[in-house]
């Protein structure tokens, strides 16, 4: 692909995947040279509906090699693709974030012990953003990678060595409970309040929101919120033919653990019967397999199709600051 003044090129990446002849993901590289942001920004105008194809196509693209350095520069590389916005405090995420821009946030405040597991964004609620990017501020002196998982390919792989597991995804879809606490607590990574995620200051306020969502909720003596989501899918049809594995099964299941949250009561099927374990310890190994590590590098921005890849991050020591912005689901 080529603009005016800027030369991409696909390149390759260490660990890179391959599913059906295709790259996962798809990698793209600002060949070297004085590259001037407007040159950027004129070569996404002018390839954006060809890039919106292939996120959709490969699952993810990893932009290497462009002029960026700050959140102002991402923020404007993300605009320049014309997405509409899905503010974070839109959102009903789990997560602590802090904004940056109106358009951009911190990924996750999460202590960096802790692993944030495979998961589609927000496919634990009702609202969920089309698509996703990161950008690479400071990799970690030592991990930190941002695991993606292709989930239209181990929705197959589940399909042939557990069907009547998918059957039951597919048929009875998923039910997720979630304890949020009275203010946000940055030591988890679902540690954000009831007011927070439903921008509500009363307790009236919120439960209206959750009304109006199809939540069920208990409140709890020390201020907390239990909620418990309407049904929500575990399986989505991407396109005919194409099917992914789209919920938070592997995060809920084996990460949704800190002082107010037991993972083995955070999730069941839509009629309340329980998961199996070993079910979803296999389907935890299954798509460890077919996971690539991001090799994060300054400068880095991933365009993930959240329809299409989970997501998550490895634990790392030293500072690390990846940065996420939302695309609404009318894109």
């Amino acid at each position: 692909m080529s603009g005016r003044l800027i030369e991409v090129a696909s390149a390759a990446v260490d660990g890179q995947q391959s599913h059906d002849e295709k790259p996962f993901p798809l990698v793209l590289e600002c060949c070297p040279g004085n590259v001037e942001q407007n040159s950027v920004h004129q070569w996404i105008r002018e390839s954006r509906s060809d890039l919106d194809l292939k996120s959709r196509e490969y699952g993810a693209i990893l932009f290497r090699g462009f002029p960026l350095a700050t959140d102002r520069d991402f923020d404007r590389f993300v605009t320049s693709f014309d997405y509409p916005n899905f503010p974070y405090q839109e959102s009903l995420s789990n997560a602590v974030r802090v904004n940056r821009t109106e358009r951009v946030f911190t990924a996750n405040e999460a202590p960096p012990h802790v692993t944030i597991c495979l998961h589609h964004e927000m496919a634990q609620t009702p609202i969920y953003p089309s698509r996703l990017f990161f950008f690479c501020e400071q990799p970690a002196e030592r991990g930190g990678a941002t695991p993606l998982c292709r989930s239209d390919i181990l929705f197959e792989r589940l399909k042939l060595e557990f069907p009547e597991f998918i059957a039951d995804c597919e048929t009875k879809g998923l039910l997720y409970t979630n304890v949020m606490p009275a203010e946000n607590d940055p030591t988890s990574g679902m540690g954000r309040s009831w007011q927070s995620t439903f921008r509500a200051k009363t307790c009236q306020a919120a439960e209206e929101r959750l009304q109006g969502l199809g939540y069920s909720w208990e409140w709890l003596p020390n201020g907390c919120l239990r909620s418990t989501t309407p049904v929500l899918p575990a399986v989505l049809a991407v396109e005919p033919g194409r099917k992914t594995f789209f919920n938070q099964l592997i995060a809920a299941f084996h990460g949704w653990k800190d002082s107010r949250n037991d993972p083995t009561k955070a999730i069941t099927f839509g009629d309340g019967s329980p998961l199996n374990s070993q079910s979803m310890d296999e389907v935890a190994r299954i798509a460890e397999e077919l996971t690539f590590d991001i090799p994060w590098q300054a400068g880095d921005v991933a365009l993930v199709d959240n329809r299409v890849v989970m997501h998550g991050r490895r634990t790392f020591n030293g500072t690390r600051k990846v940065l996420a912005s939302l695309v609404a689901m009318d894109a």
